[in-house]
């Protein structure tokens, strides 16, 4: 099979400014991240129990370097299928393949955890108006499936229908959803763990009694890894380099409003939460279902006020689908246009400038997280999957950065972003230390829990997704090869615009 023209353009265009870029990375972190996880993770780690927040703080931290790290690089490379460029560019092209190729796996994974998790929301807006019917079948009948895929496909829509029917669609649901998280923000600073020993009187029901654990360093970093992942997003800003207007300008600073504007937002409502809800409850609730901040706050709020907060968070998370897969689906663009994929993949569509065969293959695999998160039982597999999957991704970024003065120095001197090369040494060594040692941790954690079959746990699957990734390589490479492809000068220099 011939190698793909890469003297013509890739048929993307740069349509997108600074407030469609930030909000693609706003609303890929924003969602099952903050409604979620940081109660969720009480079940799997409860040794966390009064320490959420101040763990949160700390997972911000590698979060920040590791945006820095992607700034950095986004200055440099601004293409389509940012991370994947930036590894095979300033590390080797097996390590950017194989690490984006697992992204896309894990993030694909997440997408449909994201459109499954999004029912949990529409059942609790059923149990707040007392329709325990469709409550009921929200919770185990076939629209547990049905619903996510109607979700997830109405946005693989969306996203091949082009950059402004996406735009005019996720940046009013980006407004929307901050208006309606604010008012749980709100609402939980207005109560306090008094008020709802009282509601729960009220019910005939007491607060748990629920000792305090020892938070040891290895739980620390375990429950760290898992909150790290509520900052998982900012990098589809990144996929969408071949696409943003001024890219060396607006790549950076989406990615610095998106990462400041969401961590700032996580903390406020992290906090009012707990603030309302008494931490002993949460972990106790958290063993017997899956537990949502608004179904939390709904013991003490009205029903009419209870479903306005869940619409909120159903909102936040229908609003991670179309930002993901515009992520997603750019990653495949990226190796298909470099050779290493199937030519097919690159397709874009004449009229809407959209790759539509990457963003439907993207579609089919969390069509798959669906029904493995239907099967298992529980999503919490789909998420630790993509957290092992990004904290590598977000490693070989820190790496990228140290490295791509040494291998690609052209692409260094193109760098607009923190401009002492010392400082970006300092940046690209302790986001590497931080992220290996929550990437250790987290798989340390996972190997070590009582979870069953091999295929429940997300280490094997993930070795399993990289040596996938390593065929097709090394299938593809050799291909390019044959066809007498300057490699070495294929992976050196930038794809066409």
């Amino acid at each position: 099979m011939p190698a793909p023209d890469r003297s013509a353009p890739t048929g993307l265009t740069r349509q997108m400014g600074l407030l469609a870029l930030s909000a693609t990375g706003i609303c890929s972190m924003l969602g099952a991240a903050i409604n979620i996880i940081p109660f969720t993770l009480q079940r799997s780690i409860p040794e966390v129990g009064p320490h959420v927040l101040q763990i949160y703080f700390f997972a911000a931290i590698p979060a920040l370097l590791a945006a820095f790290a992607y700034a950095i690089l986004a200055s440099a490379m601004p293409r389509a299928g940012g991370s994947y460029i930036y590894a095979s560019r300033a590390l080797t092209p097996y390590l950017g393949f194989v690490a984006s190729f697992s992204q896309w796996f894990g993030l694909s994974i997440a997408i449909g955890v994201v459109s499954y998790v999004t029912v949990a929301f529409l059942r609790d807006i059923a149990v707040a108006m007392t329709w325990s019917g469709l409550a009921e079948a929200l919770s185990s009948g076939p629209l547990r499936v049905v619903l996510p895929l109607l979700f997830l496909w109405t946005f693989v829509g969306v996203n091949i229908l082009g950059l402004r029917l996406y735009e005019r669609t996720l940046i009013p649901l980006m407004f929307l959803m901050f208006a309606l998280g604010a008012v749980v923000i709100v609402a939980g600073f207005l109560f306090d763990h008094g008020d709802f020993a009282a509601a729960l009187a009220a019910r005939g029901d007491t607060l748990p009694d629920v000792p305090v654990r020892p938070l040891t360093i290895g739980t620390f970093l375990a429950a760290g890894a898992t909150l790290f992942a509520s900052f998982i997003g900012f990098d589809s800003i990144a996929q969408a380099g071949g696409e943003a207007r001024d890219p060396s300008r607006n790549l950076p600073r989406a990615i610095f409003i998106a990462i400041a504007t969401v961590g700032g937002f996580y903390m406020l409502f992290t906090a009012a939460v707990y603030h309302a809800v008494p931490w002993q409850f949460v972990q106790a609730a958290s063993r017997d279902a899956d537990i949502t901040a608004p179904g939390l706050l709904g013991y003490l709020l009205s029903p009419g006020w209870t479903v306005l907060i869940v619409a909120g968070a159903a909102i936040a998370l229908i609003n991670d689908l179309p930002a993901m897969l515009l992520a997603v689906s750019r990653l495949m663009f990226a190796w298909a246009e470099d050779g290493i994929f199937p030519r097919s993949v690159a397709r874009v569509n004449r009229r809407y400038h959209t790759p539509h065969v990457a963003i439907m293959l993207s579609g089919l695999v969390a069509s798959g997280g669906i029904l493995g998160c239907h099967l298992a039982g529980d999503f919490f597999l789909g998420v630790d999957i993509l957290v092992t999957s990004m904290l590598v991704n977000f490693l070989l970024m820190c790496l990228s950065v140290l490295f791509l003065p040494r291998r690609n120095p052209a692409l260094a001197a193109r760098i607009a972003v923190v401009s002492s090369a010392t400082v970006r040494k300092a940046i690209a060594i302790g986001g590497a230390v931080l992220l290996a040692a929550f990437l250790v941790t987290h798989i340390v954690k996972d190997l070590g829990n009582d979870a069953g079959a091999w295929y429940f746990y997300s280490t094997p699957v993930w070795l399993l997704v990289m040596a996938a990734a390593t065929v097709i390589y090394a299938r593809e490479k050799a291909a390019l090869r044959r066809s007498g492809i300057d490699l070495a000068h294929r992976f050196s220099t930038l794809p066409p615009e």
